[in-house]
């Protein structure tokens, strides 16, 4: 309330951007926060593809679209907002809704981030996954809260957009961090040793799109929140190499959304050099949380689809590359 005060009767050019964009997130945070309050976040509705003819293929481009939109933003907005949804899931009640506060400090950080890229890279964004999504879907979403509420919602929504555009944020380029060379020499035994299990697994297969057996969305949840407190303790360009590395090998998948091996290997080597730039105790956070919500069964699963010869090569390989990341740090 401060801030407002502060800026009572200055011209509107002379409120900076940021502070444009942080009390347009109040605004949509009061429109919003009853249509939030309804939905049932616990539901794994939300792990499922939404209707549509699209293949995994499609969904692999339109995950490239925000992977490019990613790599563009601002890294410490980036980071911010990160920070902003750890907050906010440490919080959640039983119904998995945030605090009303929490919410609109995410709201801020996304508006911020989206403002430090091109809007042709938002864009490029929407209309990747909205030609994803099958016509039944809204009006089945909207069947499941008050109406009036969706409405308000979006309308907040399109308010919002409308100041993030008007305020792009400029930042400096982040530039892809320096692989070491023994991360790549054992980025490129690990995928000599694992290249042919790649291949024989079915990447286009709808078991991906399937909740875990047994998992419910607060176990997702909390994986995820590991996921986010790793993510924000890497170095930025680590990250902006190892999200280069993949969206090079997306444009390069055959037909069944296998990269070469060489793009496979750079995938590899600048994902050594990113979990090799956080702790390792945050890493094995990622790797107990998601422990504790596989079961036996779906190891057991996977293993009988493919060779399990290549499947042991491919493991005792990646133990190795493990052992030299870890001895990176």
């Amino acid at each position: 309330m401060a801030k407002m005060k502060f800026y009572e009767g200055k011209p509107t050019d002379a409120i900076p951007a940021a502070d444009k964009i942080q009390d347009a997130a109040q605004v949509l945070t009061d429109s919003t926060y009853p249509f939030m309050s309804e939905v049932d976040w616990n539901s794994l509705l939300f792990l499922a593809k939404p209707g549509g003819s699209a293949t995994a293929i499609d969904w692999l481009k339109a995950i490239d679209t925000a992977l490019v939109m990613g790599n563009a933003m601002d890294s410490e907005l980036l980071k911010k907002g990160v920070e902003a949804h750890i907050k906010g899931i440490s919080h959640v009640n039983k119904a998995g809704v945030p605090e009303k506060q929490d919410l609109k400090e995410m709201y801020e950080y996304i508006g911020k981030m989206v403002a430090s890229v091109p809007e042709s890279k938002t864009m490029a964004v929407y209309d990747s996954f909205s030609k994803l999504v099958g016509a039944d879907v809204p009006p089945y979403l909207m069947s499941t809260v008050d109406k009036s509420h969706a409405e308000a919602a979006y309308a907040g929504l399109m308010k919002f957009k409308d100041v993030v555009k008007a305020n792009p944020i400029s930042h400096g380029e982040t530039g892809s961090a320096a692989i070491s060379s023994g991360i790549k020499d054992a980025a490129a035994k690990l995928s000599s040793a694992s290249y042919p299990l790649i291949k024989e697994i079915d990447w286009t297969s709808d078991l991906f799109v399937k909740p875990l057996p047994g998992a419910s969305a607060k176990d997702y949840l909390k994986g995820v929140d590991a996921a986010l407190k790793m993510s924000v303790a890497m170095d930025p360009a680590a990250l902006h190499g190892a999200v280069e590395a993949h969206h090079k090998a997306i444009a390069g998948v055959d037909a069944k959304g296998i990269p070469s091996q060489a793009d496979y290997e750079a995938i590899n080597a600048a994902l050594g050099q990113l979990i090799a730039s956080v702790p390792a105790s945050k890493t094995m956070a990622v790797y107990d949380a998601f422990a504790r919500i596989i079961t036996p069964d779906v190891g057991k699963l996977n293993m009988a689809l493919v060779n399990s010869g290549d499947a042991k090569a491919a493991y005792s390989a990646l133990m190795d590359f493990k052992d030299v990341v870890k001895a990176t740090r």
